[in-house]
């Protein structure tokens, strides 16, 4: 488990104007599965959530921000991978409700990009969505030119990039799960 140095819970400014956006999943599933929260789930709350996930009752959730969820209620969290390094810079991963999970963005900024793209975490990590969507909502765009500290890129671009700087992720949730 990876140490924080810091309990910070404090809300970033961006996820709480993402969590104002209202995302449409659509009928036929063409939307984006994501609900997010107006504030990060509580320390308490996390670790028994990671516990449950893992089996492993061992654990405490201190790595995890968790500040959304999809329809089956598979999470999205901002990972402390970084130790030391400001909660912005964490990268972005999804745990789903079926055991899938996956780093999203290396950091917040590149989260709002894939946003802005049309692509939530649910879409990233269990779908394999890497194209922008033609439905994608201008309000997210936004708010990610306003945030955003990195660069506009391609979706697929940013969780590739993020996928390479973790490789290990998935090997490592399998590591703690009993």
């Amino acid at each position: 488990m990876i140490e924080t140095t810091t309990d910070d819970r404090s809300f970033p400014p961006a996820l709480a104007e993402v969590a104002r956006v209202e995302f449409v999943y659509g009928e036929e599933g063409e939307g984006v599965d994501f609900e997010p929260y107006d504030a990060f789930d509580s320390a308490e709350r996390t670790t028994d959530w990671l516990r449950h996930w893992t089996g492993n009752h061992e654990l405490d959730g201190d790595a995890y921000r968790i500040f959304g969820q999809d329809g089956t209620g598979g999470l999205a969290a901002l990972w402390f991978a970084r130790p030391g390094r400001p909660l912005s810079e964490q990268p972005v991963v999804f745990m789903g409700s079926e055991g899938e999970r996956g780093v999203v963005a290396g950091n917040l900024s590149d989260f709002l990009w894939v946003l802005a793209d049309g692509i939530g975490p649910l879409e990233a990590v269990e779908f394999g969505e890497r194209e922008a969507r033609p439905n994608a909502d201008p309000e997210l765009a936004a708010i990610a030119e306003r945030h955003a500290t990195t660069r506009r890129r391609p979706a697929g671009q940013i969780i590739d990039e993020a996928a390479a700087e973790f490789p290990t992720f998935s090997d490592d949730i399998d590591a703690l799960c009993r």
